[in-house]
């Protein structure tokens, strides 16, 4: 049974400490039910030429605030995400049709990011450095300190409609940088509703706006020489496209994935399955590091699979709000549409269909495939959906080769306790991070998160996201001279 909505929600934007209930309403309806979830309004081009104003206006009070300030103001943002946790879960369920105890997990990790980013607002140092490496710089001596960049613009999608917006915030915060931040047309509630929290807990009005932007308006904002960092999450072609739209600006993009796993002979088969299957299907594989492929040792295939595809089979599909569900819908049916058609093209080509597949509007039920081909777009490019292909090899230097071969670099999971492998992997693999005796899709919130090839430049992970939108700037001091 699906739970009907008992309340909407209606959110302004957010723009220089004001909110603005005016102009196109933006109806935002729950993935697979298709019931209103709330109404936002969308921002103009002039909200945006004025949002940037009073972006470059703050800064000039937020390169300023003292460490403990900022990290007053983090904690407190932290402290009012607990507060308000089963809310923002509820909120993140309906309007990214994300199962309700994955949501309150994504309400936890915001928090913990917060908090995080409160402790790095104190650590933002430097390094004293002598010069007198040469008899022409005697005496000389010089202190390096990293400044905050400037305004900036973030642009975020919609499959963490919290956290992944935090993850620009909060450093953003930490550093004293202000930010134009886009949330996704799908999910511009939750992300409105954090920027109420944040302007709460006494943020300098101007220092954020949040603004429900049309692409085109969201692109001149981009291009803005006044703002001095892009921070883009989304798909591949979006994000390379707006970086050849930034000119001067540094930019850090996180972007699409095909992420990839090998679960060798003497792995844990079991647990290996296990945590196939919490990265392959969670979220309905709505991330960029959801595991896609597996590669499986020939040796230990045939059980591998069996314990993986019995656990596909149990997983729960059905109405988000249900604590036992642990697959929902696609974000629409388009979406839906085409991970039934690459499943369908897939088998047509020769792949097996080991369990699932049926597509019922917005919701596919989990699959698994195997007999795929490199060049199926299973494989090739980002699936973006509930399934997984599995596919066996002899050569562990063939199974690195394999996950190389992609257009794609954000993270690679592997599973063996051989340690000559584990460093032949971590020295071969084409991506920003390997995860041992684990799947492509951990992520801790402090750790350097980020890809190579299209899946982006840049890092993310709040102490290197403050080294992106901060600047080292050099102090040199010739005592003589004084």
């Amino acid at each position: 049974m699906v739970r009907t909505i008992d309340k909407t929600e209606t959110c302004g934007f957010l723009l220089d400490g004001k909110w603005h209930s005016e102009g196109e309403r933006l109806d935002v309806r729950s993935p697979g039910t298709g019931q209103a979830v709330g109404t936002a309004f969308r921002a103009t081009a002039a909200h945006a030429e004025a949002a940037i104003v009073a972006a470059v206006r703050a800064f000039e009070t937020t390169r300023r605030l003292g460490g403990y300030e900022r990290q007053g103001i983090l904690r407190g943002i932290a402290r009012s995400l607990e507060e308000q946790r089963e809310e923002l879960a509820r909120l993140v369920a309906l309007e990214a049709g994300k199962p309700i105890r994955a949501a309150r997990h994504e309400v936890e990790r915001a928090a913990a990011t917060f908090r995080i980013a409160a402790e790095e607002a104190v650590r933002i140092g430097g390094e004293y450095l002598p010069l007198d490496w040469q008899s022409s710089a005697a005496g000389r001596w010089g202190i390096v300190r990293r400044f905050p960049l400037g305004p900036m613009v973030a642009i975020t999608p919609f499959n963490f409609p919290l956290n992944l917006v935090v993850h620009k915030l909060a450093p953003a915060i930490a550093a004293g940088c202000t930010v134009v931040l886009k949330p996704a047309p799908q999910t511009p509630l939750t992300a409105l509703r954090l920027a109420r929290i944040i302007a709460e807990a006494g943020w300098p009005a101007g220092a954020l706006s949040v603004l429900p932007l049309a692409n085109e308006d969201a692109e001149r904002i981009v291009s803005d020489p006044r703002l001095k960092l892009l921070s883009f999450t989304g798909s591949t072609a979006v994000g390379w496209r707006l970086k050849q739209k930034a000119g001067k600006k540094r930019v850090v993009l996180e972007l699409g994935g095909n992420a990839g796993c090998i679960v060798c002979g003497d792995a844990n088969l079991d647990y290996a399955a296990e945590r196939c299957v919490a990265g392959g299907y969670a979220y309905a594989g709505q991330a960029c590091i959801s595991v896609q492929r597996i590669l499986v040792e020939e040796s230990v295939f045939e059980p591998f699979v069996a314990s993986l595809v019995a656990r596909v089979q149990k997983l729960k599909v059905g109405d988000v709000l249900d604590e036992s569900t642990d697959v929902g819908p696609l974000i629409n049916e388009e979406a839906a549409r085409r991970t039934a058609e690459w499943i369908a093209e897939a088998v047509s080509g020769g792949a097996k269909l080991l369990c699932g597949g049926a597509r019922t509007g917005a919701t596919v039920a989990p699959a698994v495939l195997t007999g795929t081909r490199p060049e199926m777009k299973v494989n090739c490019l980002e699936l973006f959906g509930p399934v997984v292909t599995v596919e066996r090899f002899r050569d562990f230097g063939e199974a690195l080769a394999s996950l190389n071969n992609s257009d794609f670099g954000l993270q690679a999971g592997l599973f063996t306790r051989d340690f000559t492998r584990i460093m032949r992997a971590f020295e071969t693999l084409e991506v920003g991070g390997v995860m041992v005796g684990e799947v492509p899709t951990f992520r801790a919130e402090h750790m350097p998160y980020g890809g190579v090839k299209d899946s982006g430049v840049g890092r993310e992970g709040v102490r290197y996201a403050i080294e992106e939108m901060t600047e080292p700037k050099l102090l040199a001091v010739n005592p003589a001279g004084l």
